[in-house]
């Protein structure tokens, strides 16, 4: 259910400062009811302590999102420790680091989850210590203690991949029935399940009818799942579908993939298989993936401008700095133990057809498009 995601610094730097410049209130997102969520009348020093603990580094988006903060950050005034988790213990490097943000005094901790599930206890101790917890890109789940949570409409992510699959399929072949696999993200990030229930809000209707099939019967976002986002576990799966599902001639029209790493794997193993490929989804508009549409080859991927995201987190972070209610737009994610205030961003589904005008203003993925 939809209530319960490499540049120099210099460029970097300039481009948050040069979105910092803008008015605070001139924003850009998903609607919704702009209301204001638990700021505190006090503030605190401008050139306060920010934590930022992001997950290990499994796309672009996130290897950018830290440095992003890390020149924003700065630009803005404030000193900053960002932290990824390793790419083994994810969960408790990250239970760690924040801990630590927590004894150097960090006035305001930006988490993005390694476990949505897995940093309770964190967050609470940084709330008793004073500090304002901001999950971003993730929602972290069951506890009260969550300020605020900044994201693209993730929900809106799936629907948009749901619909791109569906639109894809029809261009290929324009009467059904089609026939898919469905993938979805680690079950420990809980946006895998958002994509995938949005995904299905507009897949499920066509299943119901009979015109889209799920070849191998897998509907289930368990049996779906691929631990940790890796593209060997997508890769080893769409390998044994492909053997166990398609070996006697039946053709697989359409793919639903959660992210662009795992849509390319996904390729991988058809294009081994010496099958043609399938219409493929993704989603971080990755360097790779952009080429592969502009290729014709992967179908779909989602732009969600981690520039914008990062901005506006900052600004969050602004407001707090001055003791005022950071600004937000939906009141539907509930974390299982409070309604946490949110601000949402605008998703852009991107194919081949408008890549051009969805990357006109990103400077290297916009080269790739001419």
């Amino acid at each position: 259910m939809r209530r319960n995601f490499l540049i120099k610094s210099v460029a970097v730097g300039a481009a948050v400062a040069l979105a910092l410049t803008g008015c605070s209130n001139d924003r850009e997102g998903g609607s919704g009811d702009s209301g204001s969520g638990s700021g505190d009348a006090k503030g605190f020093a401008k050139d306060a302590l920010i934590g930022v603990a992001l997950p290990s580094k499994t796309s672009e988006n996130w290897v950018l999102a830290g440095d992003l903060f890390t020149n924003g950050l700065k630009t803005a005034g404030f000193q900053s420790d960002v932290q990824y988790a390793g790419a083994s213990t994810t969960v408790a490097d990250q239970q760690a680091q924040i801990t630590a943000m927590v004894t150097k005094g960090a006035k305001v901790i930006v988490i993005g989850a390694t476990d949505a599930a897995q940093l309770t206890t964190q967050v609470d101790a940084a709330h008793a210590a004073g500090a304002k917890v901001i999950a971003y890109d993730r929602l972290i789940k069951n506890t009260a203690n969550v300020d605020y949570y900044i994201a693209f409409d993730n929900f809106k992510v799936g629907q948009l991949q749901g619909q791109a699959l569906l639109d894809g399929m029809k261009a290929k072949k324009p009467t059904g029935p089609w026939t898919i696999e469905l993938f979805s993200g680690s079950p420990d990030d809980n946006n895998a399940g958002v994509f995938f229930d949005g995904a299905m809000d507009v897949l499920k209707p066509a299943i119901d009818k009979g015109d889209v099939i799920v070849g191998s019967g897998q509907k289930d976002v368990k049996q779906t799942a691929i631990q940790g986002w890796k593209a060997e576990g997508a890769q080893s799966r769409m390998d044994s579908l492909l053997n166990s599902t398609y070996t006697s001639g039946k053709t697989l029209d359409g793919v639903l993939s959660p992210n662009d790493t795992l849509a390319r794997a996904i390729i991988t193993s058809v294009k081994a298989a010496g099958k043609p490929i399938p219409v493929v989804t993704g989603q971080d508009s990755e360097v790779e993936s952009v080429k592969s549409i502009m290729a014709g080859e992967q179908y779909s991927t989602i732009n969600k401008d981690t520039r914008n995201l990062v901005s506006e987190t900052i600004k969050m972070v602004q407001s707090l700095q001055t003791g005022a209610a950071p600004q937000t737009n939906n009141d539907t994610y509930n974390n299982g133990a409070k309604v946490v205030p949110a601000y949402l961003l605008n998703p852009v589904i991107v194919t081949k057809a408008n890549a051009a005008e969805a990357y006109a203003n990103d400077p290297k993925l916009s080269a790739l498009t001419k």
